[in-house]
């Protein structure tokens, strides 16, 4: 943000050198507004962890494209992305078709088994194409976004998209990044039996709060992606009934709450080694979610797709392989829940931009409208 540019222009000013004093009294004051607000920031929420300085991806990828301009070959769209989502729609579509008459256990097997991981595997889609890594238009990566949308019974797709690109652009900025979970978050999910609640809830928190952190008006693609999910939804109730569509809604909700898969969410950014706030995963579910466990790999290069993730990391393991990483979400869970010094509370958060400059690019509609 022009605060944390402020922040640094004020630090570097040298009148020796005969710099231009009118720009550092300019700097000099917007650093001090955002040192106080900074300072106002962390004392509302002092149980997380904060960190002063620019998120950690910037620096790491000016210095690998130095030291290996040749990862640039990885950039770029991958074509299969779209045979993926229509095969995942299809199978769920298929078990709805199949457990038709079939006893509630089977149905509830089937749907947190099959249905969480095929539905959790349509989420990591759409964060894939929401990076314009499905097609190469990108009209066609959003219709894409909302074909891997659609058994999840809920319009998520083009919402997502908006959020996530701030996500990237201002990681851990207070009242930006909603990624972040708030301080009521960490105060009251803080005991074991409150941690799985939390973890089941993840859906819900990731719905509603970006409501109350970063509010944005509704743009004529969230109204296209609502009306095709009704549509959808409708088709599958008038087919298959209630049962059908219970069938897809909890195979969403179970996915993305307490599953195996689901360790992603915790094991990404949650801070398990002290001035790290970006983990990656190398372990086999990355098989079944577009490799979304390379994430260090993936911020470093939010271009780079899926498929080429396990390739930047070969080209420069030195700047992956000794950082702290994990090969197993269900122990990010496990010690998620049973570990008392881990909570909501355990994230990395920043303040980087002054109280206007959100204001601005809230007044913009964000970096997407």
């Amino acid at each position: 943000g022009k605060g944390g540019q402020n922040l640094r222009a004020a630090a570097s000013f040298n009148p020796a050198k005969g710099e231009d004093e009118s720009i550092d009294k300019s700097a000099i004051a917007g650093a001090s507004i955002l040192l106080a607000e900074r300072k106002e920031k962390v004392a509302k929420e002092s149980n997380f962890h904060w960190d002063h300085n620019d998120e950690p991806h910037v620096w790491r990828r000016k210095a690998i494209l130095k030291a290996h301009p040749d990862i640039r070959q990885f950039m770029g769209h991958d074509a299969s992305t779209k045979y993926k989502v229509m095969g995942a729609l299809l199978l769920q579509i298929a078990a709805l078709h199949l457990l038709q008459g079939a006893p509630w256990y089977t149905w509830l097997f089937v749907c947190y088994t099959l249905g969480g991981t095929v539905n959790h595997s349509q989420t990591i889609a759409m964060h894939e194409i929401s990076h314009n890594l499905g097609a190469k238009k990108p009209l066609h990566n959003k219709l894409l976004a909302i074909l891997a949308n659609l058994s999840m019974c809920v319009p998520a797709a083009a919402s997502f998209k908006r959020y996530h690109f701030e996500h990237h652009r201002y990681q851990g900025e207070v009242e930006v990044d909603c990624d972040l979970p708030t301080n009521w978050e960490g105060w009251f999910f803080h005991t074991s039996a409150r941690k799985v609640l939390w973890c089941f809830l993840q859906p819900g928190f990731y719905a509603l709060r970006p409501l109350f952190v970063n509010p944005k008006k509704q743009n004529t693609w969230e109204i296209i992606n609502l009306c095709i999910t009704i549509a959808f939804d409708s088709i599958i109730l008038y087919f298959y009934g209630f049962n059908g569509l219970m069938f897809l809604l909890w195979g969403m909700l179970l996915g993305m709450g307490l599953h195996p898969v689901a360790g992603h969410f915790l094991s990404e950014h949650l801070v398990m080694h002290e001035g790290q706030e970006t983990y990656s995963y190398y372990g086999p579910l990355n098989w079944f979610t577009y490799n979304v466990g390379y994430h260090n790999e993936h911020h470093d290069f939010a271009f780079i797709s899926a498929k080429n993730l396990p390739n930047a990391r070969k080209i420069a393991p030195e700047y992956y392989d000794e950082i702290s990483h994990y090969h197993s979400w269900t122990k990010v869970l496990y010690d998620y829940i049973f570990d008392a010094k881990l909570s909501p509370y355990s994230r990395t958060k920043r303040v980087m931009m002054e109280k206007r400059e959100i204001q601005d690019l809230r007044n913009r509609g964000g970096l997407l409208k």
